[in-house]
């Protein structure tokens, strides 16, 4: 097994003077080194065949004893150091001081075809930043993750990906909804893969600390090797450096919104800097359209990270990261011109978006009223997002009289739809069939543009438990049938229309299937 390894992060930024896996505060260093540690009987359950190809690797490479051991722990490659980040974090709101990889080991960088990753084990044990825990994971969250990050790619949506997903023969105890039941659960190792895993967290530490020197080591290394085409570092090409992260974060967020996507856990310790959609926790897809939707326990009473807030909280975690940049420009000015580019973009970002889900090419301004009122009765009755929107596209522009008829198995109880209800959807319709008459583009191009746009198949969360359920009894096969449905989630696939149904009535409080918590 061979890799084009490099150390950049480890040779070019400060070190944890101590070593070993013990629990500490971490000054004035980026990082520490650890060691995984050793699982008691691993078997690789799925590996990646993509992202294989994307570190140089063979399928044979993937079969073999080396490859086992060093992706779930039990060796270290030549010539590498693993080791953790240590990063800060305001989690819900609030500055929790360092929190650093507690789950996370970073084991080595790899160049491949012009691209650099990064290649870490989650569930490998402890490190110094896993305060109380154990730095362990589980099947369940395990199987979560590999799946979310590799469907959240082929959606188009910027994300973290997953190499393999192995068992580590290891019980693990978890209280999956901090309800003071614990039980122990099969241990597991998922190999995460990005070019980068910078949180939003990493810089804000060193300014909390006050510690400028390491603030302004870290900045400039990520310039260098992220951000190179804004040259060498200055105030400017710092400057230039978060109006990218402001707008890579608007970009990500609108994204989320167009597939549905809530993310369930935006502290500032989850937020990529290079816009990526990082930690899979308590994810969730909306099954009904409903803004104040959020799938974490956690977040329950405040409804932090509901659907609907998600592009709040991208511009209240850029404050955040701006506070934290601010020793290095020492001017409020250009921060406040990057943020505000965000809080004026995003609206004008969001409307383009929904143009493009329901089809349209060309921008009138009634289109918002238009989209407003479509977001008002999406929520009225309990309508799933995904299917909705799939067969909106189904409507023709010369007669939409028949669109409530066309859309209705994206009702969850089409007989309790009130006849005011019925008739604000087909006033709807016709003010929908109205500005459509004004489009010079053909049903079909129209149908064509909008499944590009607007996916059939999403990673439900009652779809990934029912693949942990079999997992968990050592059936992987549904785990490899949603690995490769989701590769072409805007495909028709008729030999899945399995997969193209509302959540079932059995899922809608399960738990797994409707909240997690934070420790999913």
């Amino acid at each position: 097994m061979k890799l084009n390894i490099q150390n950049t992060f480890t040779s070019e930024l400060p070190a944890d003077p101590i070593t070993g896996n013990q629990r500490r505060q971490v000054a004035e260093a980026c990082f520490s080194y650890v060691e995984p540690s050793p699982s008691a009987a691993p078997k690789l359950i799925h590996v990646s065949k993509e992202m294989l190809d994307n570190l140089g690797l063979s399928v044979a490479d993937s079969r073999s004893a080396e490859f086992l051991k060093i992706f779930t722990g039990n060796a270290v490659l030549d010539n590498t150091q693993p080791y953790a980040m240590c990063y800060g974090g305001h989690q819900f709101g609030n500055w929790a001081g360092q929190l650093g990889d507690g789950r996370a080991i970073n084991l080595f960088e790899v160049a491949h075809q012009e691209k650099q990753w990064v290649v870490q084990l989650k569930g490998a044990g402890a490190t110094p930043y896993s305060r109380t825990a154990d730095g362990l994971a589980v099947l369940r969250s395990s199987i979560r993750e590999y799946l979310c990050s590799e469907a959240m790619h082929h959606l188009g949506v910027p994300t973290t990906r997953a190499l393999s997903l192995a068992l580590t023969g290891d019980k693990v105890m978890r209280d999956v909804l901090y309800n003071g039941n614990p039980a122990y659960e099969k241990g597991a190792i998922v190999s995460r893969v990005s070019p980068s895993f910078l949180r939003f967290g990493n810089y804000e530490l060193f300014t909390s600390r006050q510690d400028a020197q390491t603030l302004k080591t870290l900045v400039d290394f990520t310039i260098k090797h992220h951000f190179t085409h804004l040259g060498s570092p200055s105030k400017e090409a710092y400057i230039a450096f978060f109006n990218e992260v402001v707008q890579s974060t608007l970009a990500l967020i609108v994204h989320w919104q167009r597939v549905g996507f809530v993310h369930g856990v935006m502290n500032t310790d989850n937020m990529s800097i290079l816009g990526l959609t990082i930690d899979y926790g308590p994810y969730g897809w909306l099954e009904g359209f409903e803004e104040g939707w959020t799938p974490n326990t956690t977040d329950l009473q405040q409804k932090r990270y509901r659907y609907g807030n998600q592009p709040n909280i991208g511009l209240w975690n850029l404050y955040q990261l701006a506070n934290a940049l601010y020793p290095l420009i020492e001017e409020v000015a250009p921060l406040e011109d990057a943020l505000n580019q965000y809080r004026t973009g995003f609206p004008k970002a969001m409307i383009q978006m929904m143009r493009q889900k329901i089809g349209l090419s060309t921008e009138k301004e009634k289109d918002i009223a238009l989209i407003q009122e479509l977001e008002r009765l999406l929520q009225e009755a309990e309508t799933d997002m995904t299917i909705f929107f799939r067969l909106l596209s189904k409507v023709e522009k010369a007669d939409t009289s028949n669109g409530l008829d066309l859309i209705k198995e994206a009702f969850y109880t089409p007989s309790e739809l009130s006849a005011s209800l019925r008739e604000d959807w087909e006033a709807w319709f016709q003010f929908y069939g109205n500005r459509l008459q004004e489009e010079a583009v053909s049903d079909q191009e129209r149908k064509k543009s909008m499944n590009q746009v607007n996916p059939k198949y999403v990673l439900r969360n009652y779809m990934a438990q029912l693949a942990i359920d079999d997992a968990e009894n050592g059936d992987y096969g549904l785990l490899e049938e949603l690995f490769e449905l989701l590769k072409k989630p805007y495909s028709e696939q008729t030999h899945q229309e399995k997969w193209f149904a509302k959540r079932p009535e059995w899922a809608r409080h399960k738990v797994g299937c409707s909240m997690l918590s934070c420790s999913s």
